[in-house]
């Protein structure tokens, strides 16, 4: 299947985006104001669209283009997912050119999504804790 890497959002694919934040428990309660405002705050956006411009794969990184990155919302529209869209794009990801000398690039991720991710040599062997402050 042909497919497009694109680093921007049309209005029709921020809302198609919005519409695959809401069948994940992670990020159901998005809104697509908060998503546009999202896109605007983040350094680097990694989509995957189809030939009639959909969008069918997201992921977003904030980063200090140095010593630290983190790679957010990683999202395969459902349809699509176990064709190797999910590779393709986290390929996108360590051969960006603006992300290949940074330090370090973190990830949120399930634990049965630990082996995927381990394919791009992330590691769930970690010596700090997380920690959250909520609002």
């Amino acid at each position: 299947m042909n497919y497009q890497v694109v680093n921007q959002l049309n209005e029709t694919q921020i809302s198609q985006l919005v519409e695959l934040y809401k069948n994940e428990f992670w990020s159901k309660n998005r809104t697509y104001q908060g998503v546009v405002k999202m896109l605007a705050a983040s350094d680097i956006i990694i989509a995957l669209i189809n030939q009639e411009k959909e969008l069918i794969g997201f992921c977003r990184i904030l980063t200090d283009f140095v010593y630290r990155g983190v790679l957010y919302d990683v999202i395969i529209k459902s349809n699509y997912r176990t064709m190797g869209f999910g590779a393709k794009l986290l390929n996108e990801v360590i051969n960006h050119p603006q992300l290949k000398e940074v330090e370090n690039i973190a990830l949120f991720c399930l634990p049965e999504m630990i082996p995927f991710y381990q394919n791009w040599g992330f590691t769930d062997v970690v010596k700090l804790e997380l920690m959250y402050r909520y609002q």
